[in-house]
């Protein structure tokens, strides 16, 4: 199945979801490693492999959000009140925000620290930012921000999906799932 249903995600948006979702995973290990090694080759490896993921995540991020304008989302299911249905669309409108949001973060700080950057080494990626210490550090404070939001709204998608699929048993979960219902 390629299109959503109204009753499944098809076949482009689960590879997105489950795509980003493992990016983002390696991710905080990728961000933090980075941070806190010490200054040696190896942390300047980490900074690449964090930025170089968190560009592919921007990428993906982009053609996730073109596929879900383009493909509406199954239908929430009728016994769902009100604000649970509400809360879904705000939280995965606040996630796909913050997922491209975060790169661009990144991107920013380190143009404006006038770090030349190579995409995995390979493709020049052009500053969008010119140099100034004030806009590097704005920005990284920003990427942090993002960075804790992210977090707790993780938390929460995650935690809903779980309470869908063990208390309400409504599909939510399996939905999304690779193998799961087909619509």
């Amino acid at each position: 199945m390629i299109c959503n249903t109204r009753d499944s995600w098809g076949g482009p948006a689960k590879f997105l979801h489950w795509s980003v979702a493992l990016l983002v995973l390696a991710q905080l290990g990728l961000g933090w490693a980075a941070v806190s090694w010490r200054l040696s080759p190896l942390k300047l490896d980490l900074f690449v492999w964090h930025k170089s993921t968190g560009l592919l995540i921007f990428g993906l991020m982009v053609v996730r959000a073109a596929w879900r304008l383009a493909n509406p989302p199954p239908a929430l299911p009728d016994a769902m009140p009100a604000w649970e249905k509400r809360a879904a669309h705000v939280g995965h409108l606040l996630l796909y925000a913050i997922l491209i949001a975060m790169p661009l973060s990144g991107w920013i700080a380190n143009s404006a620290a006038n770090i030349p950057f190579r995409i995995f080494w390979r493709i020049p990626l052009p500053p969008i930012a010119a140099p100034d210490k004030a806009v590097a550090d704005l920005a990284a404070r920003v990427h942090l921000i993002l960075f804790l939001g992210l977090s707790a709204l993780l938390s929460l998608h995650i935690a809903a999906a779980l309470r869908h699929h063990l208390v309400r048993r409504n599909g939510i979960l399996t939905r999304m799932l690779p193998f799961g219902r087909r619509g």
